[in-house]
Order: structure tokens, then C-alpha cells, then sequence
């Protein structure tokens, strides 16, 4: 069950929230975050994918013939902000391991706020595709705003942005420039510091995943 505001979709489910708890606790262990961030994007990725689109195709059971219900995974996206987006797309490849996965190398420049891109490579033909940006962080909004930018340079059928942790701030930018991207995340926290840094937050979750803190 998700609770859903606008077009940001709050993925409320019990297992969700209780990952989303482990990760935020500054002793998890680098192993244990990993793990964890694998687990919960594998869960996020029901939500997220709800209205993917399926064809019927006729298959045999042990007893009849009968049609059924089928998704094209190698239309799908997992579009990976790196680093840590990475994580994310692996996780939902659990539940859909046909799907393609691209990234998009981004960082943010910790004087300016500036984003810069230094990495960027997408499958071919996304104007067939159904594209999923993940990041597990929507913080001030700038490299989202990015990461969609070029995204849509390619015309694909639809975008959607998956992060684990928003704030008011980074959703009000996301929207401001991509009002029809739905945004889906597993908590929208309580504000941005002037470091730009989400609180509570999970930290700098690149770090707490490669263990580079």
C-alpha cells in the first residue's frame, strides 16, 4: 500500500520502512548497508513498476493452453545516478533481470552546488524504452533535474524518478522543471541543511555503501 501526494509516491510498506530504519543508523556496517540498500530497492521495485505495460502471450500449463499476461523487460531502464544509484538498479534487477540498466555519472560540486557530468551511457533505442532513474538521494533536486535533462534528449516513452530519501526542497526543484515525472521514494524527510545535506537523512549513502567515509 503507498501513500501518494501529487506525484510523489511514498512507498509505506512495512518492510520498506523498517530497511529504510537499519540504513539510517550510523553503526550499520558497510556490508549490512549494502545488503540492505539491495533488499529495499528489490521491494520499492513493486510499487515502482505497478503500470508496467504487458502483452498476453499463449503458453502451456501441465494441464491446457491458455493465454496469460507477460511484461517486456528489455523495454525497461534502470537508469543508475552514480555512484550509489548503482545499488538501486541492482536490486530491482532482482525482480526484472531482463531489464537494460544505463548511468549517468554526476557529482556535485561542493562549493557552487553546480552539477557536473563526467559519465553518461544509455541504451539504444530509448525512444522504445520505459526509463527509471534511481538515486537514492533527491537532496537539493539539481542532479535530478540533471539526470532528467538527458534523459529526455533520447525521447523516451516515460520517466520515473526513484530515490530512497527526499526532501520538500529537492521534490519543489524536481517538479519545477519536470512537473510529469512522478517521484517515488521510500520517505520525504524534513528539510535540507545548509550543507546541503537531507535530516535526518541517511548520510552520504555513496560513502556508506563503498565504505570510502
Amino acid at each position: 500500500m503507498s501513500a501518494a501526494t501529487s506525484t510523489v509516491v511514498v512507498i509505506d510498506h512495512p518492510l520498506v520502512q523498517h530497511k529504510l530504519t537499519l540504513m539510517r543508523r550510523k553503526d550499520t556496517s558497510t556490508n549490512d548497508f549494502r545488503r540492505l540498500l539491495t533488499e529495499i530497492s528489490t521491494l520499492m521495485a513493486y510499487d515502482v513498476l505497478r503500470d508496467i505495460p504487458m502483452h498476453d502471450v499463449t503458453i502451456e500449463t501441465p494441464l491446457e493452453t491458455t493465454a496469460a499476461g507477460e511484461i517486456d523487460g528489455k523495454k525497461l531502464v534502470f537508469a543508475a545516478v552514480l555512484r550509489a544509484g548503482a545499488g538501486i538498479a541492482d536490486g530491482m534487477l532482482n525482480v526484472v533481470p531482463g531489464a537494460r540498466v544505463g548511468h549517468i555519472g554526476l557529482y556535485r560540486d561542493p562549493k557552487t552546488m553546480v552539477v557536473v557530468e563526467y559519465y553518461f551511457k544509455m541504451p539504444s533505442d530509448l525512444d522504445e524504452r520505459d526509463v527509471v532513474i534511481v538515486d537514492p538521494l533527491l537532496a537539493t533536486g539539481f542532479s535530478a533535474v540533471a539526470a532528467v535533462d538527458r534523459v529526455k534528449e533520447y525521447g523516451p516513452k516515460s520517466i520515473k524518478f526513484v530515490c530512497l530519501v527526499a526532501c520538500p526542497e529537492g521534490i519543489a526543484v524536481l517538479h519545477d522543471a519536470h512537473p510529469e515525472v512522478p517521484i517515488y521514494t521510500a520517505s520525504v524527510d524534513r528539510e535540507l541543511d545548509e550543507n546541503g545535506f537531507i535530516r535526518p537523512g541517511l548520510g552520504d549513502v555513496g560513502d556508506r555503501v563503498f565504505g570510502t567515509a
